[in-house]
């Protein structure tokens, strides 16, 4: 392959389309799910390894990246987390491989969601879709919509937005699930246990790795927590403005 692959979806779709950025090194499926998502309204750009994707990421803002977590080269954790230190674009990782430790490093790496393969196409739309509806919040929350506050921030639970003053904070639909749970206790304690039920690829150890993500979002010291706390031997309570 002589460079990276152009935007092959594009052509058809209108110019405010939202752009994914589809990185897998199998030709074959990349560029069948790239015909596939376009027909939904997508634009797509594909890349074979991170070293297309990184080359790509130069050129264009994707609102949302599909990522395989095993490639030639720098494989999808380690490409998750460089990308990390520089962009908060929505990760989607797909794997072959459904063990919960992979589970755990790709949520550690920064990745939004996980879809194990063998998926539906049509499974592969809807986490796109979601992932995307909330990624950017909306400028300003509804006025009757329920809201909780906590310290600078507050969080709209019928929408999933979190706000600090006038700025949204981009959260991923775990955190937002974590978030929802914990805002609903309005500041009682809620075990590991019933925030690990809340999500469907949610156990003990990834709620840990969500919480020490979105306490980077919220404290200003996340090595000292002041609105996000851990009650030893029972979970998490969320210190909320009552």
């Amino acid at each position: 392959m002589s460079g990276p692959e152009p935007d092959i979806a594009a052509a058809a779709l209108r110019d405010d389309a939202q752009h994914l950025l589809l990185v897998d090194d199998d030709r074959r499926i990349r560029e069948l799910l790239a015909r596939f998502v376009a027909k939904d309204g997508y634009r797509v750009t594909l890349a074979g390894n991170a070293d297309e994707a990184w080359s790509h990421l130069k050129h264009f803002a994707f609102d949302l990246i599909v990522l395989d977590a095993m490639m030639p080269g720098q494989n999808g954790f380690d490409f998750a987390t460089e990308l990390r230190r520089a962009s908060d674009v929505p990760i989607l990782m797909l794997t072959a491989r459904a063990e919960a430790d992979d589970k755990v490093r790709g949520f550690e790496a920064g990745v939004d969601d996980y879809l194990t393969k063998p998926y539906e196409p049509r499974e592969l739309l809807l986490r796109i879709a979601s992932i995307l509806r909330r990624a950017v919040p909306r400028a300003a929350p509804r006025a009757n919509g329920q809201a909780v506050r906590f310290g600078d921030f507050v969080f709209e639970v019928e929408r999933g937005e979190l706000r600090q003053g006038d700025a949204g904070v981009r959260i991923s639909e775990r955190e937002r699930e974590i978030l929802t749970v914990l805002a609903a206790a309005r500041g009682d304690t809620v075990s590991r246990e019933a925030l690990g039920a809340s999500g469907e690829s949610a156990n003990e150890r990834t709620i840990d790795v969500q919480i020490n993500r979105l306490r980077r979002k919220i404290e200003r010291d996340p090595a000292e927590p002041l609105l996000l706390q851990t009650v030893r031997g029972m979970g998490y309570r969320l210190v909320v403005d009552l």
